[in-house]
């Protein structure tokens, strides 16, 4: 049927200050740049083995997803480019807070509020969900979307019922692998 991949890009400088980045950019640590580089040797390996196929990465333009795929491509030699609808969430009033502050967490589980001067989820997930279906549309071709936790959350909530609260509290780990399939 078609399947892609999914990784959340490599540890930030505001992932270490726990806050929101949001479509701030917040540039890799070195530690971020290391865990873009592993997860590429990794996926490396597999594609070697005839475990997994990529034929392209697509990216988020923001500097820390763009520079984890750029670490991938050079270490599996798969081409990327950059996909526009997989920028992360504007967060409004909220970029730059603490990621795990009590108000924000409120405010994540209202889909229609747009935080003040952001981006609503309900539109987010919109556009994420029509790439999805613009991916599923060609089946012959594998891809690895580099992007950030918020697009992970909208594209878990894609392929798993959820309720308000695990949507809000859904998460993966920096340059963590997810295999979907359509």
């Amino acid at each position: 049927m078609g399947k892609f991949y999914f990784v959340r890009h490599g540890q930030t400088v505001w992932n270490v200050e726990n806050k929101i980045c949001g479509a701030t950019d917040s540039p890799l640590t070195e530690l971020g740049h290391e865990q873009a580089r592993e997860t590429g040797r990794i996926l490396k390996l597999k594609m070697d083995a005839g475990e997994i196929t990529i034929d392209e990465i697509l990216t988020s333009p923001l500097s820390r997803a763009y520079d984890t795929a750029k670490e991938i491509s050079v270490m599996t030699g798969v081409p990327m480019r950059i996909e526009q609808r997989l920028i992360e969430q504007n967060f409004g009033k909220w970029e730059g807070t603490a990621r795990d502050g009590k108000e924000f967490a409120r405010a994540k589980q209202n889909f229609c509020d747009s935080f003040d001067g952001g981006e609503s989820m309900m539109r987010m997930s919109q556009r994420i969900y029509n790439l999805i279906d613009d991916l599923k549309r060609d089946p012959e071709k594998t891809y690895l979307l580099v992007a950030h936790n918020g697009i992970s959350r909208i594209i878990e909530s894609y392929f798993h019922d959820m309720t308000n609260e695990e949507f809000a509290s859904f998460g993966i780990r920096n340059a963590q692998v997810r295999e979907y399939d359509f």
